[in-house]
């Protein structure tokens, strides 16, 4: 999969080429620090200076080479494809294995940070079946019951929840079915050319 740059985007990064590829690997270093640390204006002051460029010239640099790498990592694209997407860019060969580098390490990053979003930990399930009752002697009522285990936060200060689900096996597949019709719709080459002009 190839990622899509809007014209914004490129733009902000038309002033890498300029540069020398040191340059661009300091930015690589300052994106990632973005990224562990937050922004911090200094940094961006102090590259301008050394580069006898304006400050948002900077910025804009470091945060566009920051949502580019975020946003390959996000798609999982591989070190190929992350060179093709950035082939339309016309960075040398030295300045893309740069961004090929930066691309690993900012993997690693974003697995690292902690996120506020509940993450699987574990799934039990349970098929309770009905087969009678006192007023109907014949009576199938299957239901299917599901605790799944989350955990919220990094793993030494993890919070553990779960939450309890219960449907019948025909709504069930009914969800399955809706859902597996929705992943094929956004492998369309139709959805593609939608998201690309969105994004």
């Amino acid at each position: 999969m190839l990622l899509v740059l809007s014209e914004g985007h490129k733009e902000h990064l038309a002033f890498l080429p300029q540069v020398d590829a040191s340059v661009v690997g300091e930015f690589g270093r300052i994106a990632l620090q973005f990224l562990r640390k937050g922004s911090s204006p200094k940094i961006y002051e102090g590259a301008a200076r050394k580069l006898c460029v304006p400050v948002e010239m900077v910025q804009h640099g470091v945060e566009g080479l920051m949502f580019l790498m975020t946003e390959c990592s996000k798609h999982m694209i591989s070190g190929v494809d992350f060179l093709d997407s950035v082939l339309i860019l016309g960075f040398g060969d030295e300045l893309n294995q740069i961004l090929l580098q930066h691309h690993n390490e900012i993997r690693t990053i974003l697995s690292q940070l902690p996120s506020n979003l509940p993450a699987y930990n574990n799934l039990e399930w349970r098929l309770d079946v009905q087969l009678a009752s006192r007023s109907v002697r014949q009576r199938v009522i299957p239901l299917l019951t599901v605790h799944l285990h989350l955990t919220r936060g990094c793993d030494s200060c993890s919070d553990h929840s779960s939450m309890v689900l219960q449907t019948d096996p025909s709504t069930l597949l009914h969800l399955i079915s809706t859902l597996e019709i929705a992943l094929a719709t956004m492998k369309t080459t139709h959805t593609r050319r939608i998201l690309r002009n969105i994004k």
